[in-house]
């Protein structure tokens, strides 16, 4: 069976290992029943990484390479990010399969041989390797950054429903129509590329297979660019990507967390106007009015609209009536335990109980639902 394997290679400040990294993909596709399209996306990198890939590009035309080989150099004008790149390189892919490879020594690219088989086999339209399914020899560097790689990867699953062992790993392949669907949709410009992939993944119903794949980590000293900055970054896209299809109870789990910081917004302007001797009423009203808009900032940022049915000004129009709604029964509700108990804070944190079901409630299928297929 004769087809193409497109590989991206995103490449900043690797002159120490872009030839050689070019040099092994061209060697693990001699004699395989596929030709090979190394797609390189040069981000604007301040080292040799261009001269180097020049030259390549250069000797390989004049000494007429005749391997089946075809490589493809693309540079941006300005640094933007491994996801950026990522992006740029799919937009120009040719093959009939496509997958990621960076453009150090940490992978080996006869591993993909084996990611092609469910691909080939028509059981998969997306394939993962796993750094963590092999159990033989490795190289042992930092614990804390396999733990949050590790940590990552449950958390997304969580959101996503699948079962993945390594989330983070830089080995993804795709049937090329695949990932050319979902390529428009991808907005991260650095490694939150890799939680964000997945969530599109999932949510477009891939069927997606793991194959162990081995894997020799480099140092900081070395090279090795993704740091614990990154790691936040990824937790808070698995949120924003994840979150607002993931299953019901994890959605309820978030909201949960955004009503928590809504109630303390809410109780905190409460009390802070009881001290300062506001009266009850503009007391109650103004800690609505902050928590209301610290909540509907959260469900954005977090939880809702990511294909949204309202326009902006529906959706707002919504949300104002919706937030109107349940004022009205926050101001009740604080006002009725006031009189039974006598309570400040345990009447505004009955108020604040009963605004997080009821706002949950509301959001999901009045303010932010989402647009129907079809």
């Amino acid at each position: 069976m004769s087809f193409t394997l497109s590989l991206i290679v995103p490449c900043y400040n690797e002159a120490a290992t872009i030839e050689a990294c070019i040099g092994k993909l061209v060697a693990f596709s001699v004699n395989q029943p596929f030709a090979l399209e190394i797609v390189v996306v040069d981000d604007a990198s301040t080292d040799a990484s261009g001269e180097i890939l020049d030259r390549i590009v250069t000797g390989r035309r004049d000494g007429g390479a005749d391997d089946g080989v075809a490589i493809k150099v693309l540079k941006h004008e300005k640094n933007r990010g491994k996801g950026a790149a990522l992006r740029t390189g799919f937009a120009h892919a040719t093959g009939d399969l496509v997958g990621i490879n960076d453009a150090d020594d940490e992978y080996d690219p006869r591993d993909y041989l084996i990611m092609l088989e469910p691909l080939l086999a028509g059981k998969a339209d997306a394939v993962y390797g796993s750094r963590y399914l092999r159990p033989d020899t490795r190289r042992v560097l930092y614990f804390w950054h396999t733990w949050m790689n590790k940590t990552l990867t449950r958390v997304s699953n969580m959101f996503t429903n699948l079962d993945i062992t390594d989330m983070e790993t830089c080995y993804k392949l795709f049937r090329r129509e695949v990932i050319q669907r979902i390529a428009p949709l991808l907005k991260e410009e650095r490694f939150g590329f890799e939680p964000e992939i997945t969530a599109r993944v999932a949510d477009a119903g891939c069927r997606v297979y793991e194959c162990a794949i081995s894997y020799n980590p480099r140092t900081y000293e070395e090279g090795k660019k993704i740091g614990w900055m990154d790691g936040i970054r990824a937790l808070y896209c698995v949120f924003h990507y994840s979150a607002h299809t993931a299953p019901l109870p994890m959605q309820i789990l978030i909201y949960l967390f955004i009503g928590g910081v809504s109630m303390l917004a809410n109780m905190g302007f409460f009390m802070l106007g009881n001290f300062l001797s506001v009266p009850v009423d503009y007391a109650i009203v103004g800690a609505f009015v902050l928590a209301a808009s610290v909540n509907y900032v959260l469900c954005i940022l977090i939880l809702f609209r990511h294909k949204a049915r309202w326009r902006t000004s529906a959706e707002l129009f919504w949300y104002g009536i919706t937030t109107g709604l349940m004022g009205l029964i926050d101001f009740g509700v604080t006002r009725a335990m006031i009189a039974l108990s006598g309570w400040l804070i345990l009447s505004k944190f009955t108020a604040s109980v009963t605004g997080i079901i009821g706002n949950f409630l509301l959001r999901k299928w009045l303010v932010f639902p989402e647009r129907r297929k079809g």
